[in-house]
């Protein structure tokens, strides 16, 4: 598999410089992701020696070693050394778990291994907080986590060594200036290929090996399979409903009401019916979930309403080809239409989806506004609010031309006190109309 640069590779490393030694790394991600990848690199070049034990292929002999030797550690790193064949120097070497969601005692043995202090520790995985990966071991607490996600813009024009600069991009967006009619269209051209194929890095691979949407195509629905598979782990019935919302997810935002409807799965049930697959999915982190805000204010977390939601696929990528699984035509003559505005679909949905998407690879928490108006008998809503110190960024995501924003005025008018800049995030170039910025979906990253 191809070895990419990712930005989670300094933070990485920034764990190694302050805290190895005193913490544990655990780096959480979909399956897929690039997790393996870019710790078997990091630990190939910053460090003198590592030992990778995949759990997902551990056998009872490597299990036993880790569950019975917790108070014998001088054993258990002779063993290991034995096994991999490979020598662990004092304060130079690694020790990886990888999957380590799929033996949990691995997981509580990091706090004698930390204590040891000999080496440092990395662990990979999912469903870290599921009930049944916790429920029989002491999490510890000498562990940080991070969390990875898929391939962001400026990581994708790493791979293609694209002359794109990223750096006027930020300029102009902070000195709110137009890029350009040619800049911004050839920027907007590999845009809109990123978010057809997505940023799994193995499609990315595909896509940069074969240059066709078909190779890409086998791949993500090879992870798409994968992730539905997955949800059979799932105890009682809450398996089939994580299933049926994972592929109804396309259904759900292509609609103008986009909020979860337990109707559209069975006539009659209940959002809380569906609450521990909705919260399997997103410990998952196939799916970010969006909660509604009715009085935010710049502590958004004062006022969530996790009975309110939106469920985004956690990659644009995955969403796209779920919405065409059941197409069977070419591809590449699909995705050519898509591109070229000759097919009938919902691309707001996909921009929608791309900015969910880069708000959670960005370090924010989706929220999103639906709120009441004396003038109108209509609820308004606002697609994403963000937090930036006392104010609060009210966010539209527009995927044509975005002359109209009415919601997003009566929000502004409504919340004055407490609103800073708002954004309309739609494909057109950067401009400025009274207190709303325009800004081209490519620049979400930036806010």
């Amino acid at each position: 598999m191809a070895i990419f640069r990712r930005k989670i590779y300094e933070k990485i490393y920034e764990w190694k410089e302050r805290y190895g030694g005193k913490y544990a790394l655990l780096i959480k991600g979909a399956r897929r992701i690039g997790k393996t990848t870019v710790v078997k690199q990091f630990v190939e070049n910053e460090y003198r020696s590592a030992i990778i034990i995949d759990l997902s292929e551990a056998d009872e002999d490597l299990k036993n070693a880790i569950a019975n030797n917790a108070g014998n550690l001088d054993r258990f790193f002779l063993y290991i050394q034995q096994m991999y064949k490979t020598t662990l120097y004092d304060r130079e070497s690694a020790i990886v778990f990888d999957e380590v969601q799929l033996f949990p005692l691995a997981r509580q043995m990091i706090k004698h291994l930390v204590a040891d202090g000999r080496y440092d520790y990395i662990e990979t995985g999912s469903l870290l907080s599921i009930k049944q990966n916790v429920s029989d071991i002491l999490i510890p607490s000498e562990e940080m986590s991070i969390d990875m996600h898929p391939m962001d813009f400026e990581e994708i024009l790493w791979t293609q060594n694209d002359d794109i600069p990223l750096p006027l991009l930020r300029k102009a967006f902070e000195d709110r200036s137009p890029l350009g009619a040619g800049m911004h269209k050839r920027i907007m051209s590999t845009y809109s290929i990123y978010m057809l194929v997505g940023g799994m890095p193995q499609a990315v691979e595909a896509y940069l090996e074969k240059n066709n949407f078909d190779a890409v195509e086998t791949v993500k629905r090879i992870i798409l399979n994968l992730y539905t598979d997955d949800t059979t782990k799932i105890i009682m019935d809450r398996g089939s409903k994580a299933r049926r919302i994972l592929t109804m997810i396309p259904s759900f935002l292509s609609k103008h009401e986009k909020t979860f409807s337990p109707s559209q799965l069975r006539k009659g049930s209940k959002t809380r019916e569906y609450f521990d697959s909705v919260i399997w999915l997103k410990e998952s982190k196939m799916v970010n979930v969006c909660y509604r805000s009715s009085d935010p204010s710049p502590a958004l977390n004062l006022d969530l309403d996790e009975n309110t939601f939106k469920i985004y696929l956690a990659d644009t990528g995955l969403l796209i080809t779920s919405s065409f699984d059941s197409n069977v035509g070419d591809r590449d003559e699909i995705y050519a239409n898509v591109l070229k505005n000759k097919i009938s679909v919902n691309k707001g949905m996909f921009f929608e989806n791309m900015v969910a998407q880069t708000l959670v690879s960005t370090g924010h928490k989706l929220v999103f506004s639906k709120f009441s108006v004396k003038d109108s008998t209509n609820m308004q809503e606002v697609d994403f609010i963000i937090a930036n110190g006392k104010k609060i960024i009210p966010i539209d995501v527009k995927s044509g031309a975005s002359g109209r924003h009415v919601s997003l005025d009566r929000f502004m008018k409504k919340f004055s006190s407490r609103v800073g800049t708002g954004y309309v995030i739609h494909t057109k170039d950067l401009r400025v109309d009274g207190d709303i910025v325009y800004i081209p979906v490519y620049m979400t990253m930036f806010l």
